[in-house]
């Protein structure tokens, strides 16, 4: 599956941040757009890199955000893609369609849904259809440190490759923990779990983001994604993904 060394991501990558980004994660439990955030923002990253020589080698990752507001509620909307190809055979193949509603109440209490579509060409999936709702509460809310969680049950349609489909109910949780070092740096760990009857998913991001002025950043991330008991064709049961990527916010 993906793996990208942090020599090879830091190659070309650019990430393009709203000033409201904290507010913008689809998967995970964000924390509330501030007083300030802009009804309307955005983001596009970009990374890719080419090896040539003994290993003939391409990784192409391209990821989207849309963020607006409409009094109390949040909408987002999200799209991924990662290809990596090695000497002219592709090991890696993601989509990932998403979208996002939440609604915040007065105090630490919010409510959420969100919609994703993905497909995975070496999970065993053909694609997988995930729909989600729920509550979310944010429990720290310091000047440093921030935690929020949330919980719900969802539905999960599996479309599999030479297999009948499955349809299955899961449970849903998650958390966001950010801890700011300074006032130019934060660490950052999100974690998402979908326990399904046939399988559990779960999700794991890290990340370490410093700002080198005012508009750009310097973010190192690591990425893993874990099934349970995925098809008998997937090639792996976890996947990793390790970068070093360049933001720009406006």
């Amino acid at each position: 599956m993906l793996r990208m060394r942090p020599w090879r991501a830091a190659g070309f990558a650019l990430l393009l941040l709203p000033s409201s980004a904290l507010s913008a994660s689809v998967f995970y439990a964000p924390p509330p757009p501030g007083e300030d955030a802009p009804d309307f923002s955005g983001e596009a990253e970009l990374g890719y890199t080419h090896l040539a020589g003994n290993t003939d080698s391409q990784t192409l990752i391209g990821k989207s955000r849309l963020t607006w507001l409409t009094g109390r509620l949040s909408h987002t909307l999200r799209g991924e893609v990662r290809n990596v190809t090695r000497d002219g055979t592709t090991s890696a193949e993601q989509y990932l369609l998403s979208a996002r509603e939440r609604y915040d109440f007065n105090g630490p209490h919010y409510l959420f849904g969100f919609g994703r579509w993905e497909r995975d060409r070496f999970s065993g999936y053909d694609h997988q259809l995930t729909a989600i709702a729920g509550y979310g509460r944010h429990v720290i809310d310091s000047q440093r440190h921030r935690l929020s969680l949330e919980a719900g049950p969802g539905y999960r349609y599996d479309r599999l490759r030479d297999e009948e489909d499955d349809s299955l109910g899961l449970a849903y949780a998650a958390l966001d923990y950010m801890w700011t070092l300074s006032p130019y740096s934060y660490v950052r760990q999100e974690m998402s779990v979908e326990a399904a009857r046939e399988n559990t998913t779960s999700r794991s991001i890290s990340s370490l983001t410093a700002r080198l002025n005012s508009r750009l950043s310097l973010r190192l991330s690591y990425e893993a994604r874990h099934n349970s008991d995925p098809p008998e064709t997937a090639s792996a049961r976890t996947d990793h993904t390790t970068s070093a990527t360049l933001l720009l916010t406006w």
